[in-house]
């Protein structure tokens, strides 16, 4: 069995145990999508896909780890494609949580959130935002390999949103501990 840990950054990724097989695709959508897919055509081993990384909140009373169970591709013009027949996927359900981990449902896009009005739109439909997280999903489904996204929160989606670089850190170690616990201890080594 070989898990990958899927992580945007290096930032992100930075504690994560060393016998991890680690990949960073890049910061949104077609960098994380294009990555992924080719990692699992070159690695047919590949059991099983972890993505871990910092989220903003939308909801005020969010923090801490929380494993999704529902991603959505929210700048993706989906009414649009609707009424012209073709069916968007613009949201993904995910397993279940596992244990110690709150579930929620992810807005992912290439829009980094910093302004309180697209908070609020987004708010409305999920609880956490990222710009990779349905890309990567999307990338596993088409390769019929589980997926699990599990994301913590660094910021409130606003403009202390800006302060990511000094704020990723606390959610580096905790996305490692929770690796550590959850994700097997035979998972190969980086490469």
């Amino acid at each position: 069995m070989t898990v990958l840990v899927v992580s945007a950054t290096p930032e992100e990724a930075a504690h994560v145990p060393d016998r991890m097989k680690v990949l960073i695709t890049g910061v949104g959508k077609v960098f994380a999508a294009t990555a992924v897919a080719r990692a699992l055509a070159e690695d047919p081993a590949v059991t099983e896909v972890v993505n871990v990384g910092s989220a903003g909140a939308l909801h005020d009373h969010l923090e801490g780890l929380h494993e999704v169970t529902a991603v959505w591709n929210h700048d993706l013009s989906a009414a649009a494609l609707r009424t012209f027949g073709y069916e968007p996927h613009d949201w993904l359900d995910l397993p279940g949580a596992g244990a110690g981990v709150s579930p929620v449902r992810l807005a992912t896009g290439d829009l980094f959130v910093s302004d309180p009005l697209v908070r609020a739109r987004l708010a409305a439909q999920a609880d956490l935002v990222d710009m990779e997280g349905y890309a990567i999903a999307w990338a596993c489904r088409q390769a019929g390999v589980p997926v699990r996204l599990v994301k913590h929160v660094s910021d409130k989606a606003d403009e202390g949103a800006l302060d990511w670089p000094t704020l990723v850190d606390l959610s580096a170690h905790a996305l490692a501990e929770w690796l550590e616990i959850n994700v097997s201890r035979e998972a190969r080594p980086r490469s």
